[in-house]
């Protein structure tokens, strides 16, 4: 049986979703997405994903890859179909043939997150489901120190659950800015790879500096491997994106 390896680019709302990963009696994108084309191939489809998103976090460039038989498949017309069956808070943007070592979470070389932080003295009822609301006065030079601080190699121990799968703490950013686009203040973030929550952490923690809760100088300590209570708290999930995966 021959198999064809092909990738899809995916954007998603994730409000509705306990996240990426499929669970038992949850509705899960990758659950909704592997019944959807075990659906339309007539055959079990497992996927494999860039980045494993959790539940309520939103992607505009998140890429899976999976492997089928059938060299007839029409990559056109699947993105059809999938998209006429999906629900509406999820949708392919393209389906493609992949080499046949193309893997979409080992071979991805970076990622890229966006934080978005709606800063003003009234909430959105359009965009409350893709925004942190935070009302109160942020210095946006404080939060551009901070995040320059975040680049490089560091222990990013202080900003994942004390409680992890992860075994290895340490983490290369290669971007870390925060910009202004009129109420938003929207922080993005490159790196290979991410711990459980550290975008969110990270978010948390430079709003109290930018806020003057914590002073700009303890977040040297953090990025050295400190303890996660000693970080801020964990910001909420529906301001985090993912926009990129590079390959």
């Amino acid at each position: 049986m021959t198999l064809t390896n092909f990738r899809l680019d995916i954007e998603y709302d994730g409000t509705g979703f306990a996240g990426w990963a499929r669970q038992p009696g949850l509705d899960t994108i990758e659950g909704t997405l592997m019944e959807t084309l075990a659906r339309i191939l007539q055959q079990p489809v497992r996927l494999t994903v860039a980045g494993r998103t959790d539940a309520g976090v939103h992607a505009r460039g998140q890429v899976a890859s999976f492997s089928a038989a059938g060299e007839g498949i029409d990559c056109g017309k699947l993105r059809r179909s999938l998209n006429q069956l999906l629900p509406g808070a999820i949708a392919v943007r393209q389906v493609s043939r992949a080499a046949a070592d193309f893997d979409a979470r080992r071979s991805a070389l970076s990622r890229t997150y966006s934080y978005s932080v709606l800063n003003r003295s009234w909430p959105s009822v359009f965009r409350r489901r893709f925004v942190y609301y935070y009302p109160g006065r942020l210095d946006l030079d404080l939060l551009g120190r901070a995040a320059s601080l975040a680049l490089g190699r560091h222990d990013f121990t202080a900003f994942t659950p004390a409680v992890s799968e992860h075994c290895y703490f340490e983490r290369e950013i290669t971007g870390s800015a925060w910009r202004r686009e009129g109420d938003l203040l929207v922080y993005t973030i490159t790196a290979s790879s991410f711990l459980r929550n550290m975008v969110r952490v990270m978010v948390g923690t430079m709003l109290e500096i930018g806020r003057g809760y914590r002073p700009l100088d303890t977040l040297a300590g953090l990025l050295d491997g400190a303890g996660r209570p000693d970080a801020g708290t964990t910001a909420p999930p529906g301001g985090l994106c993912l926009e990129e995966v590079r390959y």
